[in-house]
């Protein structure tokens, strides 16, 4: 009896979805047009020929020296040249070049400066000038030396005590698309989601058929609800394990567990993004009200997720409220898997919250019911 009520109702949001197409837009097009985006936003995956500008007001060829050893990197493309710091600054601030190089007469200091507004950028730039001038910086010392006599290894010592050696546990070629795509994807995913669901529901009231959707579920909230939401729920979960098989089978993103397990959680995540907004809906049961409550909550999500800035290091108010999102609780476990090899001991406090929210929604279901039979809200604009 149960199972047929479901059935019915499941059946019922069919029509729905095939009577609208904003349902598939929402469903399909957008998710995959995000994954194909996701996919192939990053290129080869490392930043290369970044513009930037030289200010040489030594011009000898020494300084010219320096100009063609810091365009020779792969990381680095000389644009322009500027007569003074003024111009090299201006062009900086309108992103004509993100970088430049000031070489002083008489080239007693070599200074350069980086627009950090795009921290990735900015963070790659002072990487690759340190590495370059640091090198440029005792190219003289050692060349006179070596005519005198020295040996040139005992002079890299001396004037390079501190040597660094990486040896990259996970993602070793720096790819950006290993650490970005697939948590990007899963952030544009949940605000989806949420505004899909939220509009699932919401429309119910909204076009006067609240009555007949309890009513193909014998009035039972929970059959109405599962039933109603179930189609969103196996569609999203089919686009996430799609999803999933394109990062680490097709763009072979490293994966050191299983995929079953990575699909597991994606799985719990986009349940419990569900629940979530079946539970705004239920303290917000008005349409324009919901709508404009899972935008700021799926925006929000996307901040507190972790992937743009790390959580641990924002004000504790905001710390503690990111446990309210799932988004940033499947980011964590996905990159406790991914970097650290983790186990359910490292990420079991994460799957917890996720099973919590799941089954949050249980607690206000009388309360939505009461909303639908009342009517109280449908006439909210």
């Amino acid at each position: 009896m149960i199972m047929n009520d479901l059935f019915n109702v499941f059946c019922r949001e069919l029509q729905r979805m095939n009577s609208r197409r904003i349902y598939w837009v929402a469903c399909l097009v957008l998710p995959l047009f995000s994954l194909v985006f996701m996919a192939t936003i990053f290129g080869d995956g490392q930043m290369k020929d970044l513009p930037i500008g030289v200010v040489d007001e030594d011009n000898t060829s020494a300084s010219r020296h320096i100009v063609r050893m810091v365009d020779a990197t792969p990381e680095l493309h000389v644009t322009q040249h500027f007569a003074n710091e003024t111009g090299a600054r201006k062009a900086m601030q309108k992103k004509e070049i993100y970088g430049y190089l000031l070489i002083p007469s008489k080239i007693t200091s070599l200074c350069y400066y980086y627009h950090n507004a795009m921290l990735s950028v900015g963070g790659e730039l002072r990487s690759t000038f340190e590495t370059i001038l640091q090198e440029v910086s005792v190219t003289p010392i050692v060349t006179e030396a070596i005519g005198l006599g020295e040996n040139e290894s005992t002079l890299t010592s001396f004037l390079m005590p501190v040597s660094e050696t990486e040896y990259p546990t996970y993602n070793d070629t720096r790819n950006y698309a290993v650490y970005l795509s697939q948590p990007f994807f899963f952030v544009f995913l949940q605000i989806l989601l949420l505004l899909v669901t939220t509009y699932a529901l919401g429309s119910e009231s909204k076009f006067g058929t609240s009555d007949e959707w309890l009513e193909s579920a014998k009035g039972n909230m929970g059959i109405a609800v599962m039933g109603k939401l179930l189609p969103y729920t196996l569609i999203f979960i089919t686009i996430s394990i799609f999803a999933n098989v394109v990062f680490f089978k097709w763009m072979q993103i490293p994966l050191p567990c299983s995929l079953w397990t990575i699909n597991g959680v994606t799985i719990l995540f986009i349940c419990a993004t569900q629940a979530l907004a079946l539970f705004l809906y239920a303290i917000f049961p008005a349409l324009s009200l919901i709508i404009s409550v899972a935008s700021m909550v799926g925006s929000l999500g996307a901040t507190l997720s972790g992937v743009t800035f790390p959580v641990l290091f924002m004000d504790t108010p905001v710390y503690g409220a990111s446990f309210l999102f799932p988004i940033r609780h499947f980011v964590e476990v996905v990159q406790s898997l991914l970097y650290l090899d983790g186990t359910f001991a490292d990420y079991w406090p994460n799957i917890t919250i996720l099973l919590i929210v799941c089954i949050l929604p249980i607690v206000l279901l009388p309360r939505l019911k009461h909303a639908l039979i009342t009517h109280k809200y449908d006439s909210i604009e």
